[in-house]
């Protein structure tokens, strides 16, 4: 029997660095409207519910993605200081589901095929690894706070690209089971799956910078399909 999966996609209306980053214009549509037109292209996702406090969203939402399950966020969530994993324990009361993949609008560049690929690998391996999230690979030389060297020997100068990598949790995807989130009150359980995504496709949306960049992506990607 297949296993179910539910995508979460909780957006606020409010934004502390971006004011009103998930419903501005990226490329002639809402940002929310790119992550919630590739969810929709990935076979392995059978259900997606999108949380908000965002009258404008909901609305949007109703209108062009109608088989999305758009619910209003209740206000004891809505504080900047909430915990994302408690507001993924009350997204994951409001469906049956075997496995939640929890993704943000702020993520427009991230692949349906890479999200496939994704739940593939997972569910290979689970419960051997009982969760998944997605990391950027990084070669460089880095310091912590205090000037230690964290993944090199400053003695003995290899070049980077022989350096062992270190991985950045990147925010793009996660996988988990309600049990899990429920037992840690956290989506990462006790074993979790570092998958992998290239650094061009893990853009998160996160300061103005961000935007541009990412508009300059995307206009570059459209000006190179119309020369081939």
């Amino acid at each position: 029997m297949q296993n179910k999966i539910t995508a979460l996609v909780p957006m606020r209306h409010h934004s502390q660095r971006v004011p009103g980053k998930n419903f501005r214009p990226l490329d002639g549509r809402p940002l929310y409207a790119h992550i919630l037109s590739t969810l929709q292209s990935v076979p392995d996702v059978d259900h997606i519910l999108v949380d908000t406090d965002s009258t404008e969203i909901i609305e949007g939402i109703k209108l062009n993605f109608p088989a999305v399950q758009c619910v209003t966020r209740p206000e004891n969530l809505r504080a900047d200081d909430i915990p994302m994993n408690e507001i993924l324990m009350y997204d994951t009361s409001l469906v049956q589901s075997d496995f939640f993949l929890q993704t943000h609008s702020t993520n427009p560049l991230l692949k349906a095929e890479t999200i496939s690929r994704a739940v593939k690998s997972f569910l290979s391996q689970y419960p051997a690894y009982d969760s998944l999230f997605s990391v950027t690979r990084f070669q460089s030389r880095f310091w912590d706070g205090l000037g230690r060297a964290v993944n090199h020997n400053p003695n003995i100068l290899l070049q980077t690209q022989d350096l062992p990598p270190i991985y950045e949790e990147n925010s793009c995807l996660y996988l988990f089971t309600r049990e899990t989130l429920s037992v840690k009150r956290n989506r990462l359980g006790d074993r979790p799956f570092l998958f992998e995504i290239d650094a061009d496709e893990a853009w998160d949306i996160d300061e103005e910078i961000d935007f541009k960049l990412v508009d300059l992506i995307i206009q570059a990607r459209k000006n190179s399909k119309r020369l081939e």
